[in-house]
């Protein structure tokens, strides 16, 4: 009998406490930047691991950043949990933004509850439904916006660059952890004890909406679980599409 494969483990970085302290003071300096550009700058926050790298920045720092989290209603109970822990784990308001209910209802009315799994079109409506048009409200009003996004999180991402002009939304925006790896990210987590979603531990390398999102196998690519029945370059939600 064949052995199934093993899951994606959290990566074990051989960083020592220097050149991850030296890693974050040029986060921290980036942060600093952003902000001495920008009058009104938010995070959006995913609950990710790298969006609790940028969170505990932005505490230890006190940089003016405001954070959201788009809460598409279908996200796991685990993720849910965690908005409340990283709140009052460091004091922060991390804002609420929930689809329209109507326009929820409408999809389900068009495609079902579920409906994304059967075509593209399906997909990539509930997550306009979910996440775009609440990101839209969401960062109504500010200058400039701020993610969590790497270039080694998939081939979509390979160019990602620290600073992009969002033409979608007329604003400037940056990813000020787009050249670290995933071991520095766990490197960071793990020095500062900083909090992170438990559903890590159980082979799920990047999380989303819970019907969305599956375990991967290690060594697959960490996007592998994320909309696992469509092709790799159908795997973004349209957050970070530039039309």
């Amino acid at each position: 009998m064949s052995l199934s494969p093993s899951l994606w483990t959290i990566p074990v970085s051989d960083s020592d406490a220097a050149a991850i302290v030296s890693r974050a003071q040029v986060l921290f300096e980036r942060l600093r930047g952003i902000v001495s550009q920008h009058q009104n700058v938010r995070l959006a926050s995913s609950m990710a691991a790298e969006d609790m790298v940028v969170i505990d920045a932005i505490a230890r720092t006190g940089v003016p950043i405001s954070v959201f989290t788009l809460d598409t209603l279908r996200l796991h109970s685990q993720s849910v949990a965690l908005i409340d822990e990283v709140s009052r784990h460091y004091g922060l308001v991390i804002e609420r933004v929930l689809p329209d209910a109507a326009r929820v209802d409408d999809y389900v009315r068009h495609f079902g509850v579920n409906g994304f799994y059967e075509s593209v079109e399906a997909k990539e409506a509930c997550c306009h439904v979910r996440k775009v048009l609440p990101l839209a409200r969401a960062l109504e009003g500010a200058s400039a916006w701020v993610t969590g996004q790497r270039r080694g999180q998939g081939v979509t991402r390979s160019a990602l660059a620290l600073r992009e002009f969002d033409a979608p939304r007329g604003i400037d925006k940056f990813n000020p952890l787009h050249d670290w790896s995933e071991e520095d990210v766990w490197a960071y987590i793990h020095f500062r004890h900083v909090p992170f979603n438990p559903l890590y531990r159980e082979g799920y390398a990047s999380i989303g909406c819970d019907p969305c999102t599956r375990p991967v196998k290690a060594g697959e690519n960490l996007r592998a679980g994320r909309w696992w029945w469509l092709q790799e370059d159908s795997k973004e939600c349209g957050l970070h599409v530039q039309k």
